[in-house]
């Protein structure tokens, strides 16, 4: 394995189709009140252009500082996050409509800092977190159903392996 070498920086990447209209989809990442049933537990207010706010998972005791970049509306949003004791890292949300009903959305998370071995782990927890995160959006949307994903996906009791 001495032999590893990288042609580009990795990036975390996760994708989904969702039957919902862009406007829906979009608008799910940006207002709390939604996001809070599908991901994070608490957020300090609406993504906004410009705008800093604060995501807080509770369950674990985590939050993250979220600066908007690019918000363009039904389109994309950028942001740089990170916490106090990790720097930040880049999250590109494309949406992509589908027809009148449906939106494909991509994530992409990249900038990952540290040395090989830990940033490989970032980037595999990362694409493992946004396809939960998108899977819970889609059952969220499409079914009406909160499957909890991020809140049971680091049970109390378990050690990570």
């Amino acid at each position: 394995m001495n032999d590893l070498q990288l042609t580009q920086p990795p990036i975390a990447k996760a994708e989904m189709l969702i039957r919902r209209p862009v406007v829906e989809v979009f608008a799910a990442f940006v207002d709390p009140a939604i996001t809070t049933q599908f991901w994070f537990t608490k957020g300090s207010g609406r993504l906004a252009a410009d705008k800093q706010i604060q995501w807080e998972w509770e369950m674990y005791g985590a939050s993250a500082q979220v600066d908007v970049k690019a918000f363009e509306p039904n389109r994309r949003l950028v942001i740089e996050w990170g916490s106090a004791d990790e720097p930040t890292t880049t999250v590109e949300w494309i949406f992509t409509p589908l027809g009148d009903n449906t939106t494909f959305v991509s994530i992409t998370n990249s900038g990952f800092h540290g040395t090989g071995d830990e940033i490989i782990q970032q980037v595999v927890g990362g694409a493992e977190g946004f396809a939960l995160v998108l899977a819970g959006l889609k059952a969220l949307l499409e079914h009406n159903i909160r499957l909890n994903l991020v809140l049971d996906r680091f049970p109390a009791g378990l050690q990570q392996g």
